[in-house]
Order: structure tokens, then C-alpha cells, then sequence
């Protein structure tokens, strides 16, 4: 089982700057991929960032151009930094980590972390 520990939410004005961290609990997991996914009130869960191993990158829509994500593979951490922050980021951000297992591809989430961003 891996734990994925995140940190790093809060509040912050718009135009404003946050960076989320997240950690794998197991060193020994081969994880394929760490990211961010954000889910807001009444909204369905969507994809801020995902980067492999061989560093691909992938960004949603909304996020592209302002939110970098940083990984490192070594110690199993993922950072997001999120610049030019506006409202509609407002979210709980959950970290994902996609681990090559036994039984095939698994998906492990962390526990959510509120970023709220005030007008």
C-alpha cells in the first residue's frame, strides 16, 4: 500500500502563487507517474498535471501556461507550482501516484488539500 502525503494548500488573493508537495509514503514502488488532479464544489474531479517517469508532461486546459509541475523520481516527490492563481483554482488538489504492481497499473490518491483563492 502506498501513502501519498500532500502539503502546501491555503489561502492566497488572486494573482497570487502556491506550490503543493507530495510524497510517496514507499520507496520501494515503481511508480510510472505522479500528478495533481483537482476536484471544486458540484464539479467532477479534472486533471491539473501528470509527468511519467521519462518526463512527459501533461497539463489541463485551464491550468496550462500559470502551474508547473516538478517531480523527483529518486525520492518519490511530486511539487505543483501554481502562479497567476485565479478564483475558479479554487479546489480541494489531490496527489496521484500510478504504480506498477503485480497485478498491473494501480492508482493511489492522497487525502485532498484545500487551495482557496479569494478575490
Amino acid at each position: 500500500q502506498v501513502q501519498l502525503v500532500e502539503s502546501g494548500g491555503g489561502l492566497v488573493q488572486a494573482g497570487g502563487s502556491l506550490r503543493l508537495s507530495c510524497t510517496a509514503s514507499d520507496s520501494g514502488v515503481s511508480i510510472e507517474a505522479m500528478g495533481w488532479y483537482r476536484q471544486a464544489p458540484g464539479k467532477e474531479r479534472e486533471l491539473v498535471t501528470l509527468t511519467t517517469t521519462n518526463g512527459y508532461k501533461k497539463y489541463g486546459d485551464s491550468v496550462q501556461g500559470r502551474f508547473t509541475v516538478f517531480r523527483d523520481v529518486a525520492a518519490n516527490t511530486v511539487s505543483l507550482q501554481m502562479d497567476s492563481l485565479k478564483v475558479e483554482d479554487t479546489a480541494v488538489y489531490y496527489c496521484l501516484a500510478d504504480v506498477d504492481t503485480d497485478v498491473g497499473l494501480r492508482h493511489f490518491w492522497g487525502q485532498g488539500t484545500q487551495v482557496t483563492v479569494s478575490s
